[in-house]
């Protein structure tokens, strides 16, 4: 047991087997696998195992073609699919992991005209109307279940987990919300809990007794007419005595109107839940959602919160998370800030998933950082996301690399997120930066402007000078009661108590979160953040939904967003983090206008008129106008260099202005300086 994180680093004995720690690498759907890349798939799983992972669990595996979550989904339904899995389990066991198989049926999630649930209606996330199973359709499904477990044992996995939550097939038959049905799977709580209990059941017979099985249950379903705690732990002693051997956590349905696992969500938000269930079972319980560093993982074990923690985007984040930790070295460990990014976001647009922080997720055996042929003298000019990932990775190369910025502190426009409410995850990022730049030998010249002349001596320059607040060319904007969003977020300049916001994309929600937001944030005060989005203890409300409703506090400002497109605002936003930022501003009365045209601003406000023909005008009375109207690349150093015939490259935002766009900043410059 490590002296540095005593409860996190112990062993857990299952009786058959035993676990080198207490961190599960939840279950993440990367679209690796549908690939049908098996080596790349493996090297995924393999880098986590090296890195420490006690068991890691895959993507969901769809046990048949109707309950796959996508057309195409991936699964286990053939000799041939057995034997590339094994490709998988035999890498991790080589590399001293283990590995369980998700069996997931999306059930009336499963985006395709043959999905099936226990009743015909349609969930709020698919277009598809689901098929009502008949009895015989339910016994194909469970038996498809039990297949898929089985194969998966024969594919070398050292078990399954069940998905039974987060509002999938399983999760339909538990609730009334979903299950109408009058026969022996629905009415009665016991005849509606009668599915996943015979799954278990069927699955441990069929497995043998020295097979992990993780059932992970929805502890608190946050839909309405969902599941009491009383029915989550009747379930849970069900499912116990069915086989299970681990109860795994699950938050939420995917169709909840609270937030689960976004950065605006508090740290641990949903250990408290989990607790509960703690002495009403005696197998190993696991906490999930927004745990992210290894204090967080050993205050939950220490508190007796669960019994082992699961994290999945960390694990995207940093391939070598608990190794890193149990050697001391938890400074070092990239943070997952919980953006959905890379990750989720990638995964519903049918992308390969891959992580802002940490692009070499899912890209192990593609994008290889490997020693530098020939040494070279590298100038990074920029430290910003770009630059610094630039640097960073040129520098693991072996490259002599200078790093410079205009500016005191390195960052660049990670400065300005991380002063967003519900974005505080990105002073981590910040300081990770900045440890792993002293780490990696960057030599870092801070505080001045270079030009070209100063670049000179250099083999390569990298210029990542970042944008320019674009001007939006409104008449009057030079006026007294006009600031940027750079004034705003660096507190330059203090708005007024009734605030325009020209622009509706990215920057725009953002400062427009930043204005309505006085004192404490909702993301570092648990009961602020439950009481704003009406989350409650789920003994006293079914479902853990407050009857009161979401009670947010008063915006500290009046706050007008405008744009020019007329089309929903944010619609640019992330697709799994867009509604959350609409939602939240929404309920701060934040008022939202499309198709407008800025014809002025005055001491009266911001004059605006609608459509083409410039008409309805209005006057947004307001104190202040904050623009936010997008960006523009800086790259005169660029060009300078460029006449001059150096070599340069242009990266992030010098390159292409665009939304504070992290992702592909990072990915830019760790492909660049992995390739020079």
């Amino acid at each position: 047991m490590s002296d540095l994180y005593p409860h996190m680093l112990a062993p857990l004995d299952l009786g058959f087997t035993t676990l080198k720690n207490r961190v599960l690498m939840g279950s993440m759907h990367t679209n690796l696998e549908e690939t049908g890349n098996w080596d790349r798939v493996a090297e995924f799983y393999a880098a986590r195992a090296r890195g420490g992972a006690a068991l890691m669990v895959t993507g969901g595996m769809a046990p048949n073609r109707e309950g796959g979550v996508f057309p195409g989904a991936a699964g286990l339904f053939s000799e041939q699919d057995i034997a590339n899995h094994r490709v998988v389990t035999e890498r991790v066991h080589e590399a001293g992991g283990k590995i369980a198989m998700q069996i997931l049926h999306a059930g009336r999630y499963a985006y395709g005209p043959e999905c099936v649930a226990p009743s015909a209606i349609k969930s709020p996330i698919s277009p598809f109307k689901p098929h009502e199973l008949t009895e015989e359709g339910i016994e194909k499904q469970i038996a498809d279940i039990v297949t898929a477990a089985v194969r998966a044992r024969e594919a070398g996995y050292d078990g399954v987990e069940v998905m039974g939550s987060e509002g999938y097939f399983i999760n339909q038959f538990l609730v009334t919300h979903t299950n109408k049905r009058t026969d022996r799977w629905g009415g009665s709580y016991e005849n509606r809990m009668r599915l996943p209990v015979e799954i278990v059941r069927r699955v441990r017979e069929a497995v043998g007794p020295d097979f992990i099985l993780i059932y992970r249950i929805s502890m608190i379903d946050l839909v309405p007419d969902g599941s009491t705690f009383e029915e989550v732990v009747q379930l849970a002693t069900a499912v116990e005595a069915a086989g299970a051997t681990i109860l795994n956590t699950g938050i939420g349905w995917h169709e909840a109107r609270v937030p689960t696992i976004v950065t605006s969500v508090p740290r641990r938000a949903f250990a408290w839940v989990t607790q509960k269930m703690m002495g009403r079972v005696s197998i190993p319980i696991i906490a999930s959602n927004r745990i992210n560093t290894p204090e967080v993982a050993e205050e939950i074990l220490a508190e007796g919160c669960a019994d082992m923690v699961s994290m999945a985007r960390p694990w995207l984040a940093d391939e070598a998370f608990v190794q890193k930790a149990a050697e001391g070295r938890s400074a070092e460990i990239a943070p997952c800030i919980a953006c959905n990014q890379a990750c989720l976001d990638h995964t519903f647009q049918g992308k390969i998933s891959t992580c802002l922080v940490n692009p070499r997720a899912c890209h192990e055996t593609e994008l290889n950082v490997v020693p530098a042929e020939t040494r070279k003298r590298v100038a990074v000019v920029g430290a910003g996301p770009a630059g610094l990932s630039a640097a960073i990775t040129a520098a693991e190369r072996g490259h002599a690399v200078t790093l410079f910025d205009k500016s005191e502190e390195i960052g660049g426009q990670l400065n300005l997120a991380k002063q967003i409410p519900g974005k505080e995850e990105f002073w981590g990022l910040v300081e990770w930066f900045r440890t792993t730049v002293a780490l990696r030998g960057v030599e870092t010249r801070l505080g001045r402007a270079v030009d070209a002349d100063a670049l000179e001596d250099f083999d390569t320059v990298i210029v990542a000078t970042g944008v320019l607040p674009r001007d939006p060319g409104i008449a009057g904007q030079e006026g007294p009661n006009v600031a940027s969003y750079v004034d705003v977020l660096t507190r330059a300049v203090t708005p007024g108590k009734r605030v325009a916001v020209v622009g509706a994309g990215g920057i725009g929600f953002d400062v427009s979160e930043f204005l309505v937001m006085d004192g404490t944030s909702p993301t570092v005060s648990l009961p602020d953040w439950m009481t704003e989005w009406g989350v409650t203890d789920p003994e006293e409300a079914r479902s853990g939904l407050a009857p009161q409703g979401p009670q947010p506090h008063a915006p500290a400002r009046a706050v007008t967003m405008l744009q020019r497109k007329a089309e929903k605002p944010g619609k640019r936003l992330g697709k799994t983090t867009g509604w959350i930022h609409r939602a939240g501003l929404q309920m701060k009365q934040v008022q939202m206008k499309t198709g407008v045209t800025y014809e002025k601003i005055d001491g009266e406000g911001l004059h605006v008129s609608y459509g083409e023909a410039r008409e309805t005008p209005e006057v947004i009375a307001c104190d202040t106008v904050v623009l936010c109207a997008g960006q523009v690349s800086e790259r005169s150093l660029a060009d300078a260099l460029e006449a001059r015939g150096v070599e340069v490259h242009v990266i992030g935002g010098a390159d292409v202005a665009a939304e504070l766009d992290a992702k592909r900043a990072i990915d830019q410059g760790t492909r660049l300086a992995a390739a020079l």
